[in-house]
């Protein structure tokens, strides 16, 4: 308990920012429309392709015995790889709705 505390004390900067944050989040998307929803998210999970490569880019440079941070960089490249795919699945479906039908 003493080492959480010591932790919260030493980061208290850094949780006021994570909670502000959170916060402004909470206000921007819930001031956008529903129809806006959709295609802002898709775009958002594209551009998150910055997640993988700084996943790979701490992977290279952890230490090869430390199996425990290879197992997470792997887990954060994967669910990486499957944001930005999705993202891209979901806004190629929303631009062949706006296509002429044949």
């Amino acid at each position: 308990m003493e080492t959480i505390l010591q932790f919260i004390e030493e980061n208290k900067q850094i949780i006021y920012f994570v909670i502000l944050s959170i916060f402004v989040g909470v206000e921007v998307i819930g001031g956008v429309p529903a129809v806006l929803h959709t295609p802002l998210m898709s775009g958002a999970n594209a551009i998150h392709g910055v997640v993988i490569v700084g996943a790979i880019h701490v992977m290279l440079m952890v230490d090869p015995s430390n199996v425990l941070a290879l197992i997470l960089g792997f887990l954060a490249v994967l669910l990486g790889t499957l944001n930005v795919v999705g993202g891209f699945v979901v806004t190629d479906r929303m631009l062949e709705m706006f296509k002429k039908k044949k």
